[in-house]
């Protein structure tokens, strides 16, 4: 006996692969046929919903002859001979009520399988509560009923476990991108057997969780279903984004900061889209990264703040359920606003060659501007309070002489700096006869 059996175990690797069926007559249902990863050296698992009776037949297509034997959980090297019926090339042998592994030795052919009684291993599913456990990120549910692991073993006698496919679906949230909106979505969780308690992360709608199984009383049209009470959200979740308005001004000194801010005045939108639990929103503004004290908190879902003071400001958002004992916080935004810089030029030429036409300040985190022009008698041609404004040369909508014109400016950074700048202009190169003006 030694001998042979080891010759089998030897030959597995050559022939555990080729396909072969088993088939069943005597069973009320057919049985349901799993192919199983290779290693496992089996061709088939089959699951009788009772093998008790039931004839396990296999028919070969040559003139070799057909052995049977049988193994339990020590694996096919305890395979023992069994004796079986024949019919022409038809061999069978009739089951009991225990799992058993099959091994059909086809002239140097051998087959392994392995037969489950699915009586040995009943599914049912009497009830499913929610727990109290339940907290902020899971939910827990405890079942009533029964559903063990299904084991079975392969050639070398390795347990591994035949999944039941026993389907926990509840609904809960999805933040859609597109839509910038929450999406009602259905989830799944697959267990392989019934354990007596199942965790889920925690819904973010109100829902019902519904336990359905087994796979083999599904495939034999016998599933149970049980429904758990409406279950009330608690968790709470948040999707948020920064959005800065861009200037697009040519005198403006660029700030290269690698998030958000740069010159003020900054002007960034905050917003927030939240999952049905929320009842407490809050947008948090601090000078401390830690947020240990808060410099302004808005209650909106959506804020648009102008940044005027130099510095980094630190933003948060904080979303809370009805209880306040579920939070959620987002990711802190940083802005950076620089330190202020105004300079001004004292020359250009309004001749519209495309070059110097304008006259402007050069500046960056400039927030209070005030800008007069005058000409050499002091009267006022132009006065702007835009730093990104200038002047074209032009008063009463025609180009002034050249010559020397003056400018005063009153100004504040950012950093709190205050400007006082008073200086020449000069406008050169300049020879159109017309369009032009002396005021």
């Amino acid at each position: 006996m030694k001998q042979r059996i080891y010759f089998i175990i030897i030959a597995l690797v050559s022939f555990a692969t080729q396909a072969a069926d088993l088939t069943f007559t005597g069973n009320s249902r057919q049985a349901v046929s799993i192919a199983p990863a290779s290693n496992t050296g089996l061709a088939r698992i089959y699951v009788l919903e009772n093998s008790n009776g039931v004839t396990a037949s296999f028919t070969t297509l040559g003139s070799d002859a057909v052995n049977w034997y049988r193994f339990d959980n020590r694996g096919a090297a305890y395979a023992e001979p069994i004796a079986t019926m024949v019919n022409g090339r038809t061999t069978s042998f009739t089951l009991g009520i225990d799992d058993i592994g099959i091994v059909v030795e086809e002239g140097s052919k051998r087959h392994y399988f392995w037969i489950i009684n699915y009586t040995n291993h009943p599914f049912e599913i009497s009830g499913l509560n929610i727990s109290e456990e339940s907290d902020c990120s899971t939910t827990t549910l405890l079942t009533e009923g029964s559903g063990s692991q299904i084991l079975f073993y392969n050639i070398n006698g390795v347990p591994t476990e035949l999944s039941r496919e026993i389907e926990l679906t509840y609904y809960t949230l999805e933040y859609n991108a597109e839509t910038e909106s929450y999406d009602q979505i259905e989830e799944s969780i697959v267990e392989p057997w019934l354990t007596a308690t199942i965790r889920t992360p925690a819904p973010l709608c109100d829902t019902q969780f519904t336990l359905k199984g087994d796979r083999f009383l599904s495939a034999w049209g016998m599933e149970q279903q049980v429904e758990s009470e409406t279950y009330q959200a608690k968790a709470v979740d948040a999707h948020t984004t920064a959005v800065q308005t861009e200037r697009e001004v040519d005198n403006e000194v660029s700030v290269e900061v690698s998030s958000l801010g740069g010159s003020a005045p900054v002007e960034i939108t905050f917003t927030a889209t939240v999952s049905d639990a929320v009842r407490f929103t809050e947008w948090q503004f601090s000078s401390d990264p830690e947020f240990n004290n808060y410099d302004l908190r808005f209650n909106d879902t959506e804020v648009t703040y102008t940044f005027r003071e130099q510095g980094t400001t630190y933003i948060r958002f904080q979303a809370s359920n009805n209880e306040g004992d579920c939070d959620w916080f987002s990711e802190t935004y940083e802005v950076h606003i620089g330190e202020s810089k105004l300079q001004c030029p004292n020359a250009f030429s309004p001749n519209d060659d495309g070059v110097n036409d304008v006259w402007k300040v050069s500046y960056k985190s400039i927030v209070e501007f005030q800008c007069s022009i005058f000409n050499r008698w002091g009267t006022e041609i132009i006065s702007f309070d835009n730093p990104a404004q200038g002047w074209d040369g032009k008063y009463n909508g025609k180009v002034v002489d050249s010559g020397v014109y003056y400018y005063a400016i009153r100004a504040k950074g950012a950093d709190g700096k205050k400007y006082k700048l008073s200086g020449d202009i000069n406008i050169v190169n300049y020879s159109r006869e017309t369009n032009k003006t002396q005021p």
